[in-house]
């Protein structure tokens, strides 16, 4: 299998890596959040257009393994994991999260989000995750908070969001990884 920087369906997500990176490092540093102490469970793309999400569902067919594919929120969502990870904000990612267009627009094509996990009480996550952050940075203009609960058929675990965004790249906390979730499907729940 091919490495995913050498897959011309793409490069316009390898050329947008280093704007992503930047992006979140800002993001990190408003929020007074220290990223190197916390589990990246994956990252996310976001798109506008259909045949942009089967490009890369293409491009990712070529160098890893689509391990799930399923309605979330009304919306596909594939889930690839990579033979070579993506090496982004100190992390290296071999989940990818690739969601289908939805009725939001977002002001860019191309890398938009990571999921921390914080293992422990899904009904607690919410808190956990705001003590991460500094009451000032929340409190910056444009600096918002959005809680869901996004679940896919199947799924058994409780799985709640707290994303926090700057309007350009989120940084999203979750209770469970997503091998978790996925396990939940098939009856399972191990880490």
């Amino acid at each position: 299998m091919s490495d995913w920087q050498s897959i011309k369906e793409l490069a316009d997500i390898k050329d947008d890596l280093p704007r992503f990176e930047q992006r979140l490092a800002q993001l990190a540093g408003t929020l007074g959040l220290s990223l190197g102490n916390l589990e990246a469970d994956h990252i996310s793309l976001r798109c506008h257009q259909n045949t942009t999400a089967e490009r890369w569902k293409t491009g990712f067919l070529c160098c890893g393994e689509l391990i799930s594919e399923k309605l979330i929120n009304g919306r596909p969502v594939c889930l690839f994991r990579l033979k070579q990870p993506v090496e982004a904000g100190g992390w290296s990612f071999t989940l990818i999260e690739l969601p289908w267009p939805g009725e939001k627009r977002y002001p860019h094509e191309g890398w938009e989000h990571i999921e921390i996990v914080l293992p422990g009480d899904p009904a607690t996550l919410n808190a956990r995750a705001v003590a991460l952050l500094s009451d000032s940075g929340l409190a910056m203009p444009g600096i918002s908070i959005k809680t869901s609960s996004p679940k896919g058929d199947g799924e058994r675990l409780p799985n709640p969001t707290l994303a926090v965004t700057d309007g350009t790249v989120t940084i999203k906390f979750h209770p469970w990884p997503l091998d978790a979730i996925i396990n939940s499907e098939q009856g399972t729940t191990t880490r």
